[in-house]
């Protein structure tokens, strides 16, 4: 009898590209390849372990003294990293893994979906100016997303989608899908923000600090001007007549704030060039710019107009400060009512200080986002809509790689995670091009024999090979996807 002869090449069909891969050879995602003629998964499943002790995966941590033993936890949590899809959508997912949590029984379903609607929300911690709202971001030269609405002390873009993954030219689709895996997998991305006129680049990287123009950025502002105002004022009666607040959105003034006011902090005839809003606090002072307080300006004298000689006099004080309290500049009003600079007085360094202590570090947070669509949710149960219902009313609760993922209200299950907290290189893509993402759904056994689950693939935890795995510790932040608390039943 002769044993069968394996092709050279095998397709894989783990998506729609169906590549055909040689043996020794990986397919056009890198993510399973031909060896020996079988189709092998590249990455390892990967098992998160809680528990009381913990050791750290092997280069996330681990130290000298480490004894070998990956898990030395009670109970692993399989998530969907490495765990494979579903493709061409009517098999299920790939693992279906039951375990019995504090006397309940519990299945958790995998897969990783190819997220063709999908992408990533950066909030970029920073006052720097780094483009107008609806400016196009760009990554070699290719239009990936766009600057949206700015949170407080805090630039936002909104990256990736299908419009720009599949509705554009082939590059730009192409340039964004790795742009999104890049920025997913924790790794920098540098961006051009604008046009040329007013172009900005942008470094970002989640977890570290954006780098706008070449400059690492270091603070967030600890408030608009107003607010700094209202949290300092204590600290410069006393040592100074007047503090200017100096911030692109809303600059304060102390002599006039209803907070100098209420510190009886006399009025001092300053005029600020701006757009008066209520007694202390100015609009539109400066345009936008990386300057102080995000606006376009170096010299903060600029922003002021004469002052008033009817209550203005010689020798008055002014401290000019950015809501970060990086920037400052000490004056005195000369014979003639023109600040002069002088030389910080030791106090007014101190508030200086202190402003800048209470600012957070400024860092850049990636979150992935993504719609899981019926061929996804057809892996978990034959009635992908009853899933969908399932979620909404609390008896399935969904993750990302373990990490604890926003369901968004409304049709469908859209989901939002910080990819912070989940294992590292969870993210792959495919050349449609679309991302490759963990996702996990955890709900009773009897909750899901109702969905209409596959429970004839359904497995024990104890039954699935860990050989070749990745097993990692629990990460702090995240809650336990099986935990009580996540379900509608937690009081039973």
């Amino acid at each position: 009898m002769n044993d069968a002869v394996k092709p050279e090449k095998i397709r894989c069909d783990a998506c729609p590209v169906m590549c055909y891969i040689a043996d020794g050879k990986s397919g056009a995602c890198d993510r399973y390849a031909n060896h020996g003629g079988e189709l092998v998964r590249l990455d390892p499943l990967t098992i998160i372990q809680s528990g009381q002790e913990l050791v750290p995966f092997m280069g996330e941590g681990a130290t000298e003294d480490w004894d070998g033993d990956i898990i030395k936890g009670t109970r692993p949590f399989i998530t969907a990293v490495g765990a494979g899809t579903t493709y061409p959508d009517y098999k299920p997912a790939p693992f279906i893994a039951a375990q019995q949590v504090e006397g309940v029984d519990m299945v958790t379903v995998v897969t990783e979906g190819i997220f063709s609607y999908c992408g990533v929300k950066v909030k970029i911690d920073t006052d720097r100016h780094i483009g107008q709202e609806r400016d196009i971001v760009r990554v070699d030269g290719e239009p990936i997303g766009h600057v949206t609405t700015s949170e407080y002390g805090s630039k936002m873009l909104s990256l990736g989608g299908v419009e720009h993954l599949t509705g554009g030219t082939k590059k730009e689709g192409r340039v964004t899908c790795d742009a999104l895996l890049r920025l997913c997998n924790r790794e920098a991305v540098t961006m051009v923000i604008g046009e040329e006129d007013h172009a900005t680049e942008v470094i970002v990287q989640a977890g570290k600090p954006p780098i706008i123009n070449g400059v690492v950025e270091s603070l967030m502002r600890v408030g608009c001007g107003s607010a700094t105002i209202g949290m300092f004022a204590k600290k410069w009666p006393g040592h100074v007549d007047d503090v200017v607040v100096v911030d692109d959105h809303i600059t304060g003034v102390l002599s006039e704030h209803e907070a100098g006011r209420q510190l009886d902090v006399p009025p001092t005839g300053i005029k600020i060039l701006g757009r008066r809003s209520t007694p202390g606090r100015y609009f539109q002072v400066a345009e936008p710019g990386t300057g102080w307080g995000g606006t376009d300006i170096a010299d903060p004298l600029k922003i002021l107009g004469d002052f008033n000689p009817k209550i203005a006099r010689e020798g008055m004080r002014l401290l000019m400060i950015s809501t970060t309290g990086e920037q400052y500049e000490y004056f005195e009003l000369d014979a003639n009512l023109v600040p002069q600079r002088k030389d910080m007085p030791r106090p007014l360094l101190a508030s200086a200080e202190l402003i800048a202590e209470n600012c957070e570090p400024s860092i850049c947070s990636v979150l992935f986002m993504g719609g899981a669509g019926g061929s996804l949710r057809a892996g978990v149960t034959e009635n992908p809509v009853r899933l969908t219902k399932s979620v909404k009313d609390a008896l399935t609760h969904v993750s990302c790689g373990g990490a604890d993922a926003y369901v968004w209200p409304g049709g469908g299950i859209t989901v939002m995670v910080d990819v912070l907290d989940m294992p590292t290189n969870s993210f792959g893509y495919v050349p449609t091009p679309a991302l490759v993402a963990p996702i996990e759904f955890t709900l009773r056994i009897s909750d899901y024999a109702a969905l209409g689950g596959h429970l004839e693939h359904m497995k024990s935890v104890d039954e699935i090979n860990a050989d070749g795995t990745r097993q990692v510790p629990k990460n702090p932040k995240s809650s336990d996807p099986m935990d009580r608390g996540n379900y509608r039943w937690k009081a039973r």
